[in-house]
């Protein structure tokens, strides 16, 4: 495993931020900032064997900085929504910052994906490190977080979460990575098959309501292979509330999600351990200028969260989003990347 590095700009408090490069054996390549342990890109072999970049990403850390849409970033204490940005813990009410409509959405206003995390080599790859302390954007507990990130195999790329606390909290972590398997463009030709015969039905502002919901005879059907243009436009309520995808799927077997670029031929698998996945079709990415002099708007990639439930705190039936004083949290998810 090659690891080198350069420099990427400069906090406003003097902070540097640093670009690390992973290189496999086979020349897969990875960048990750330290800034937010964000992804900025990912370049593995089309059908053809010339070298294609699969992530958005921007060309300066003031881009990152400023930009909606948590673009590669490592988001959290809590990915997704939390209703309210309310929630009651151990009879202590707690009120988080509601950033995204009435609700709190990826950490609130800073979060996990604005902050410059300490960083060590591993025998494998990187991790990447930080204490979020009690009470940072409202959490209790405080919190060492961890995020390992290695070429896992020859072209897969694996993501390894730890956190411990020292109080009861709730946690939720994921990396928002916009995917696009052609490089260029829109997703609307790739093709999705997500592992999960239910799915979270979302409210008007992307809220889960509590109704578990079948995926059969429904845009929501991933089960076999879908195009994601032939139903993103769907006037099905569970697709047009947010025009376009942006749900959790339930999630039932492994592997979680495979998705298909027929024009590179760049096919990438995902596997995790986590309960859910959030498909994001992009809907609300605004027109706004990309690395190496792409433009990218609205559909320009598709995000494939892996996760908890959103809002999981509200619902004790829900696996359980909350991670206990002395208890450890770990989790993957591996990105494997491959031609068809």
């Amino acid at each position: 495993m090659a690891i080198e590095t350069r420099p990427f700009g400069m906090m406003p408090d003097g902070t540097a931020v640093t670009l690390y490069t992973l290189t496999s054996p086979t020349g897969c390549k990875a960048e990750i900032l330290d800034y937010g342990v964000t992804i900025r890109s990912i370049i593995v072999p089309d059908r053809a064997g010339n070298l294609v970049d699969v992530a958005l990403g921007y060309d300066t850390l003031d881009e990152y900085r400023l930009s909606e849409g948590s673009m590669g970033a490592t988001v959290g204490r809590f990915a997704n929504r939390i209703a309210r940005g309310q929630f009651t813990l151990n009879g202590v009410d707690y009120q988080l910052a509601v950033n995204n409509g009435p609700n709190h959405l990826h950490g609130g206003e800073v979060g996990f994906e604005r902050r410059v995390w300490n960083v060590e080599e591993t025998a494998n790859g990187l991790r990447f490190f930080r204490l979020s302390p009690d009470g940072e954007d409202g959490y209790p507990g405080s919190m060492q977080v961890s995020v390992e990130i290695a070429w896992a195999e020859d072209c897969a790329l694996e993501l390894r979460y730890r956190a411990t606390t020292d109080r009861d909290t709730p946690l939720n972590l994921t990396n928002h990575t916009y995917f696009n398997l052609n490089g260029q463009g829109d997703i609307l030709n790739h093709r999705l098959t997500v592992a999960a015969e239910t799915f979270l039905e979302g409210d008007d502002d992307c809220l889960p309501t509590g109704r578990i919901l079948s995926v059969a005879g429904t845009a929501m059907d991933f089960r076999t292979e879908r195009v994601l243009g032939a139903s993103v436009d769907s006037d099905e309520p569970c697709v047009k509330r947010s025009g376009g995808y942006d749900s959790n799927f339930n999630l039932c077997n492994s592997p979680a999600a495979v998705l298909r670029a027929l024009e590179s031929g760049i096919v990438m698998t995902v596997t995790t351990d986590q309960p859910g996945v959030q498909v994001y079709t992009a809907n609300f990415l605004t027109r706004r200028p990309g690395k190496n002099g792409a433009t990218y708007d609205l559909r320009s990639g598709v995000c494939l969260e892996t996760q908890h439930y959103p809002d999981a705190i509200h619902h004790p039936d829900w696996p359980s989003c909350v991670l206990r004083a002395g208890d450890t949290f770990t989790s993957f998810t591996r990105f494997t990347f491959s031609v068809c």
